[in-house]
């Protein structure tokens, strides 16, 4: 009877790893109030990280609350040969037609008509797919949405209808013109050029910006919107969209088991060699390179890159995902002598980025900013080197160097490339800034503060866990 008196929460995240991570820390947060969580990906993503977990021979544990949390999938529907990893691919499952809504909507029935004690009593929709919640309005389930990004792209989206009839955009989401558009001072810009939307080709941008217009238009059947951000770290949002309510960061910071690498939502196996290698160096003293999941640079970037981390004479640890390079990734590694490591240098595929960023040997983050990297660099003091890829990236770009001031940005040349001279002259003024590395700490304390006991984000989360109880 207690089980059923907790209730039992499906999750939904968008299939993308900066999507499938917070989603999952937010189940983990789910699962230790009590909570059963069914966490549904799709059935490649879902098959990616059972890979992932299996080739991991340090995983010793499924997480926090993973006797609470099964992980299951749906099939989506594609050709067996279609490019699952591509982002037109990926796009087009999410925001066009597809048949995941159907096959939600009979996981969702199967659950309920063969457990009547843990029946669905809330769904908790990734924000960036408004499909789970008319699924579960469908059905007569309780929804919420969770927003993985920062607070400020939920304002944004909001106002898309106001951006139509001020003629900032046209009804498809292309740019009337070039400019800057900032909601409310304290608040990051986002140029035209680089909306949100703003992926892939004209097709691809158009069929995402109806489906940020339809993620607009069904939060008015939400009661709760949850955002992983704290109030202190985005105020100006939050006095514009008083409902909206931060619980994060949500970082695994109770323990330093294996339980805080986070298994369960990883794509690629986190190489923790790279600890040790930390282990062995100064505090303050090694750079840290990672672009998340979806960047690619070409051969011409990365040894432009490559060379810049070289002049610095600093240490580096660099994550290389697979395909994040153009061409022949091991042959261009080799053909710059990057080949293996040593003392100065670390490349890996994966990192444990948590552990990797609370390492007192990290001096500096080289990030796309994406918003899980920003929210734990941010989290651990960390001064940032920006390099933002797409979409959202340079909103948050515009938080960290312009409203946080705790970075820099690494800017092209006429050519587009960040030359190496870039990259080790800002690495020179970035590590002598003592008031960029002064906010980068009070940051660092905003954010744990959030997260005590006592904070904001703490008892946001606690009131969306009393709600969900009722149900």
């Amino acid at each position: 009877m207690e089980r059923k008196k907790q209730g039992h929460v499906m999750v939904v995240p968008c299939p993308a790893q900066g999507h499938v991570k917070p989603l999952m820390l937010l189940s983990q947060k789910l699962a230790k109030h009590g909570f059963r969580v069914t966490f549904v990906n799709i059935e490649f993503i879902h098959n990616k990280i059972l890979r992932s977990m299996a080739d991991d021979d340090d995983k010793t544990s499924s997480g926090v609350g993973s006797s609470q949390i099964e992980m299951v999938s749906i099939p989506d529907g594609l050709d067996p040969m279609a490019d699952r990893s591509d982002l037109k691919v990926i796009c087009k499952l999410v925001w066009g037609d597809s048949i995941l809504p159907t096959e939600l909507e009979k996981l969702i029935k199967t659950i309920n008509n063969n457990n009547d004690e843990m029946m669905i009593s809330c769904v908790v929709s990734d924000y960036f797919m408004s499909w789970p919640v008319e699924v579960a309005a469908k059905l007569g389930v309780k929804a919420a949405v969770f927003c993985p990004s920062a607070a400020a792209i939920f304002v944004y989206t909001i106002n898309i209808p106001n951006f139509i009839r001020d003629g900032i955009i046209t009804s498809h989401g292309y740019p009337t013109k070039q400019q800057i558009i900032q909601l409310s001072s304290g608040m990051p810009t986002m140029h035209t050029s680089k909306l949100p939307w703003n992926v892939g080709d004209l097709a691809t941008q158009k069929m995402v910006f109806h489906g940020y217009l339809k993620v607009s238009e069904s939060l008015k059947m939400i009661d709760w919107w949850l955002c992983n951000t704290s109030y202190d770290i985005e105020n100006s949002v939050f006095s514009l969209l008083p409902k909206l309510l931060p619980i994060g960061p949500l970082m695994e910071i109770e323990s330093a088991s294996h339980l805080d690498t986070n298994p369960g939502s990883q794509f690629w196996v986190e190489d923790s060699s790279c600890l040790s290698w930390l282990d062995q160096h100064k505090p303050r003293s090694v750079i840290y390179i990672a672009f998340g999941s979806f960047t690619t640079h070409d051969q011409i970037q990365f040894h432009e890159l490559a060379r810049g981390l070289e002049l610095t004479s600093r240490p580096f640890l660099w994550v290389v995902r697979p395909g994040s390079v153009s061409g022949e990734q091991k042959l261009g590694l080799n053909s710059h002598g990057f080949g293996g490591n040593d003392n100065l240098r670390k490349i890996i595929n994966w990192a444990p980025q948590q552990k990797v960023l609370s390492h007192p040997s990290i001096a500096c983050f080289v990030s796309h900013c994406g918003w899980n990297s920003t929210i734990e660099g941010l989290s651990n003091g960390v001064p940032f080197l920006t390099w933002p890829y797409f979409a959202d990236q340079h909103m948050d770009e515009s938080y960290i160097c312009d409203v946080w001031k705790v970075g820099m940005k690494l800017v092209p040349n006429e050519n587009g490339i960040v030359t190496s001279e870039e990259v080790k002259n800002k690495v020179d003024k970035l590590l002598y800034d003592k008031d960029i590395q002064r906010r980068s700490l009070e940051f660092k304390e905003i954010m744990m503060k959030s997260i005590s006991k006592d904070g904001q984000s703490s008892k946001n989360l606690n009131s969306f866990v009393k709600w969900i109880k009722k149900a």
